[in-house]
């Protein structure tokens, strides 16, 4: 850190002061009651006492507090303070007060930082390790069985194997969605944005999920009939995963006979907002802050009997972001759940273009 000193003289000016009043005052009170008075001499004596005491307390404010306040100011640099290193060194208290109490709650409010992300590191990595515990252990159970003799039944080593299989798809599907998240944090994946039809989008969606949905006879349907196509600018595949992503949850926490519903409504003039809801089982306010935290889990035993990697709602998440766009969730227990999120309109193309 530099040394250079803001000085202040205000200390100096009045301290010499109240010591120059009281000496010249002895003074002439020693001169009229012993000697013979004259007001010249106290003028003098004022003046050199004065300087003298000034000069003196000054220099040793400079030599005793300005040492000290400086071995303050290291070891708050030490502690890589950047806001101290730019700084003139000052004995002026009160700035100095400012100074250090202002470090003081800024590092205060790092540390608890610095704790929530200590807590939520430690919450994921137990999080990773139970969900790939949970895969591993089905598959070394089954693999076991079969080493132990099982395998000459011919029966049973085929239904093994096909459990064990499954077990190493999850496995699979969980490493891929991990590094998907990854790649979105890191600005890896990059974003093919092109002109498209939302509303062919959402019914690909539909047909995709149309026999899972069937299983809980639950119905996939628009809030309307859309005659026209609303063309959005985007990353079509990237946008379609992030909608089968949300009618998966809706399918996943929705009541059996219930019903998903997407709708497209304009926003404003350059924005679209595609809903999604349905009438589940809804979920507690305390949750949603978390709900887009990887392999956050509202239901923690029964979301996992369900599969999954955990992990679909920070994909969606953050393939809404990479779009500069903002997702919103809207839940009430016992009624149901709306995920909607922004899209960027595409601009219409004219007779001439097509």
């Amino acid at each position: 850190m530099a040394v250079y000193f803001k000085k202040t003289y205000r200390f100096a000016v009045k301290s010499s002061i109240y010591i120059t009043f009281f000496s010249t005052a002895i003074v002439a009170i020693l001169t009229y009651l012993f000697l013979e008075f004259s007001w010249l001499v106290c003028l003098y004596f004022f003046l050199i006492i004065g300087t003298f005491s000034f000069v003196v307390i000054q220099y040793r404010v400079e030599r005793f507090i300005y040492r000290r306040v400086k071995k303050i100011y290291d070891d708050v640099s030490f502690l890589e303070a950047s806001t101290f290193r730019n700084q003139p060194i000052t004995t002026d208290m009160a700035t100095l007060t400012r100074e250090v109490k202002k470090f003081a709650t800024d590092k205060k409010l790092e540390i608890e930082m610095l704790k929530v992300r200590e807590e939520y590191r430690r919450e994921f990595l137990g999080n990773v390790s139970h969900e790939l515990k949970t895969p591993l252990f089905t598959v070394q159970g089954y693999i076991s069985t079969l080493l132990e003799g099982a395998v000459d039944d011919k029966n049973i080593r085929t239904k093994y194997l096909e459990r064990a299989e499954k077990g190493v798809e999850r496995l699979i599907y969980i490493v891929e969605d991990l590094d998907m998240i990854t790649k979105y944090e890191n600005g890896q994946l990059d974003l093919i944005r092109k002109r498209f039809d939302i509303v062919e989008v959402v019914q690909n969606v539909f047909d995709l999920l149309e026999m899972k949905a069937s299983k809980k006879d639950i119905l996939l349907l628009f809030d309307r009939k859309y005659t026209k196509a609303i063309y959005v600018k985007g990353d079509r595949n990237r946008v379609q995963q992030a909608l089968m992503n949300l009618v998966v949850n809706s399918i996943k926490y929705g009541r059996e006979k219930g019903s998903t519903e997407v709708s497209i409504e304009d926003l404003s003039e350059s924005k679209v907002l595609i809903r999604v809801t349905d009438n589940g089982e809804g979920i507690d306010q305390v949750h949603i802050p978390r709900l887009f935290e990887r392999f956050y889990r509202v239901n923690k035993s029964g979301a996992r009997t369900e599969g999954g990697s955990g992990l679909g709602l920070a994909i969606v998440k953050h393939i809404i972001e990479a779009h500069n766009e903002k997702i919103f969730v809207q839940s009430k227990p016992g009624v149901g759940s709306e995920f909607s999120f922004t899209l960027k309109k595409a601009k219409k193309v004219s007779q001439s273009k097509r």
